[in-house]
């Protein structure tokens, strides 16, 4: 009876999907038990190379021992190859897994650096894109389900050709080139795109938040960008707290709009990364950012090794942590709510 009882109770503090993962042979640490709490996060990813399928993203899953609520991919306007443009299929693949996509829209050719004349923003707000912003927003009214739209990010840096540091951008444009994006969708019908604004965590030399803010009546959600860079290319360990509270607190005074993490990760290079990945999901986003509705984990091993599968401590923390019944697993694919809610 007591052997009964303990597997009733692994499934319901644990989750059904990483007791059968357990069960099968994985090689992880037994996760924190936790007391059942209602979902109130969106369990985010984004991991490269799913796109034609899903393998990359099930994989993850596998070791991540929990499905996604949402997944984050990146598409570029420059793009000659049919991937600049609105992908059903993809879309679909997404929302039939259960999550939610979240499209990741940049009007640059990533290949090209900052200095993109022809991606100025000046050439956005007069119109120069207006043809294949419209296509977009067609084949977006089209499909008709609901999904985030992140435009633009990052724009308060200096590393893409939309800031107004860079690429002869001049002050006040990218609200504006915000705005004429916007109204396109607005006078094309489409109502299933919820707008998420998304810039980096302050920094010395950044742009003000407020400056490049387009306003509650064109942004649906609010976001954050943010890394612990450890010890790469001179920087210093952060936990989750140093690395997002200054600009936790600059957003809340901007808006109340529902805020996410559209991206974070942690590097293992200079410090714990198991413990970072073990404070920000159990402790950080619970108790000291509970305006966090949402948090991606962006999984490539780019700059750093990003992915939760840098070593095997990092991957156990990760897994063990995001058992949390705070975090939501892919149970929208039938969400027809937009602009999409909060869990």
């Amino acid at each position: 009876m007591k052997k009964k009882l303990l597997v009733i109770l692994l499934i319901v503090t644990v989750g059904f999907d990483w007791l059968l993962a357990a069960c099968g042979g994985s090689s992880v640490a037994t996760p924190t038990m936790t007391t059942s709490q209602t979902p109130s996060v969106y369990y985010g990813i984004h991991v490269p190379g799913w796109l034609n399928n899903l393998s990359a993203l099930t994989t993850f899953e596998h070791d991540a021992m929990k499905k996604v609520s949402i997944v984050m991919f990146y598409q570029g306007w420059g793009l000659t190859d049919g991937t600049q443009n609105f992908e059903t299929d993809w879309m679909n693949n997404v929302r039939n897994h259960g999550s939610i996509p979240m499209v990741t829209w940049e009007p640059w050719l990533d290949t090209n650096g900052t200095n993109q004349p022809q991606y100025s923003l000046k050439n956005i707000i007069n119109g120069k894109f207006d043809a294949y912003i419209t296509t977009w927003a067609d084949a977006s009214k089209t499909w008709g389900h609901p999904y985030f739209l992140r435009f633009a990010e990052e724009m308060n840096g200096n590393w893409f050709p939309w800031s107004e540091q860079v690429n002869g951008n001049q002050p006040g444009q990218y609200v504006l080139a915000w705005k004429h994006v916007h109204t396109i969708f607005v006078n094309d019908g489409v109502t299933n795109v919820t707008w998420v604004w998304s810039p980096n965590i302050e920094y010395h030399g950044s742009i003000p938040l407020n400056e490049v803010y387009p306003g509650d009546e064109y942004v649906h959600w609010l976001c954050m960008d943010g890394y612990n860079w450890g010890a790469v290319n001179g920087h210093v360990w952060q936990t989750f707290s140093q690395v997002f509270s200054q600009t936790y607190h600059e957003i809340l005074g901007i808006s109340a709009k529902p805020l996410m993490i559209s991206e974070t990760a942690s590097t293992e290079q200079g410090g714990n990364k198991a413990n970072w990945i073990t404070d920000a999901y159990t402790t950080q986003v619970s108790s000291n950012f509970p305006h966090i509705k949402a948090i991606i984990w962006f999984n490539e091993n780019k700059e750093t090794d990003w992915r939760i599968e840098s070593s095997s401590t990092a991957k156990t923390a990760f897994a063990t942590a995001i058992q949390s019944s705070i975090y939501t697993s892919n149970n929208y694919a039938s969400l027809n709510a937009s602009p999409i809610p909060p869990p």
